[in-house]
């Protein structure tokens, strides 16, 4: 059996309360459902900054009635310390998924990208101490390997930032560790690469590309590739993101405890690549797809050129294995693309 095979086991024997924030985000709903299938109680806290309501309502219809009774759900905003104190109260795990997202937007707003990335995450630091949270797991990002040229990436080996929003990832992890330090805070934050799959949003600037070339190529619309398409990115499935943040919660490896871990499969896909296995997927459906181009323009300012996982310590730390690849997380959420992004 697998070491999260056993974790979903054992939560269904032995049920937890669990806060979700940024739960009608993508990966927040997502954990959502997850756990609501496993038969735990679940605290889901947003302010629909960039979540939506309609993931929440797909969470409900998936998982049935009786299961939805167990999530409850809290309107608030992480940047005001009494939302996320009144969240925090009798929760055992956190998984804090909220944040303002994108590196583009932090180019163009880097005080709300702070206000929300580091006041936010200090606000829910100081709030699940003070509630007794047993386990911090956080959203860390990749962008904190900055513009350190080696692949595959290594925890402990990072560059300098190359946004605001890098800078803020960054500063969520060394107030991790200092209230690891200081307070005996248990966290683990979970460097995501490139995550993708159902619920994720094509709309708007900041739209993620997985998604957003899904949504235009059903539509007839231009698929735009920034530079040559050669850009690489380490493309991971959310059920890896599941996977991964339930075993954090859950370790009983105190060797495992306030670290950092990459998220991701250890792949490595060109946007070229991308393009094409996106547009051969749906192919299939979609007659004028059959000799479908990209359109290329320049690169994206603060955008790294590779980005490639090294997944060993998860794998090793956390029992972490990852179940889907790129094309297999492409084939399982199509379906849901199609049905929701046409």
């Amino acid at each position: 059996m697998s070491a999260y095979a056993a974790v979903c086991d054992n939560l269904r024997a032995a049920p937890k309360t669990w806060l979700v924030t940024g739960a009608a985000g993508f990966i927040g709903c997502n954990l959502v459902e997850a756990l609501l299938n496993l038969d735990q109680r679940v605290i889901g806290l947003d302010n629909f900054a960039t979540g939506h309501q309609r993931n929440l309502d797909q969470v409900r219809e998936s998982v049935g009635e009786a299961q939805w009774k167990n999530f409850r759900f809290i309107r608030g905003d992480i940047r005001k310390l009494e939302d996320c104190q009144a969240a925090c109260k009798g929760v055992d795990y956190a998984l804090h998924q909220a944040a303002l997202g994108s590196v583009p937007r932090s180019l163009e707003d880097p005080l709300a990208t702070h206000a929300a990335n580091n006041t936010g995450f200090l606000h829910m630091l100081v709030a699940a101490r003070d509630a007794g949270v047993a386990r911090f797991v956080y959203a860390a990002s990749s962008s904190t390997y900055g513009d350190h040229p080696g692949l595959p990436k290594v925890e402990d080996i990072i560059g300098k930032p190359l946004s605001p929003y890098a800078v803020t990832k960054y500063v969520n992890e060394l107030y991790a560790d200092v209230f690891g330090r200081s307070y005996g805070t248990q966290s683990i934050g979970l460097r995501y690469f490139n995550i993708f799959g159902r619920r994720q949003d094509p709309n708007g600037a900041y739209a993620a590309v997985v998604p957003k070339w899904v949504a235009s190529m059903i539509k007839d619309e231009p698929v735009y590739i920034n530079g040559d398409g050669e850009t690489s990115r380490d493309f991971c499935y959310i059920d890896n993101v599941i996977q991964a943040n339930l075993l954090a919660a859950t370790t009983a490896n105190p060797a495992a405890v306030n670290q950092v871990y990459n998220v991701a499969v250890g792949d490595r896909t060109t946007l070229n690549d991308l393009f094409e296995a996106i547009r051969s997927n749906l192919a299939q459906r979609y007659a004028h797809l059959q000799d479908f181009k990209p359109t290329y323009r320049d690169f994206r300012k603060g955008d790294v050129r590779h980005s490639l996982a090294d997944i060993t310590k998860a794998r090793t730390l956390l029992g972490y294995e990852p179940s889907h690849r790129i094309r297999e997380g492409l084939r399982e959420a199509m379906d849901w693309y199609v049905a929701h992004l046409g």
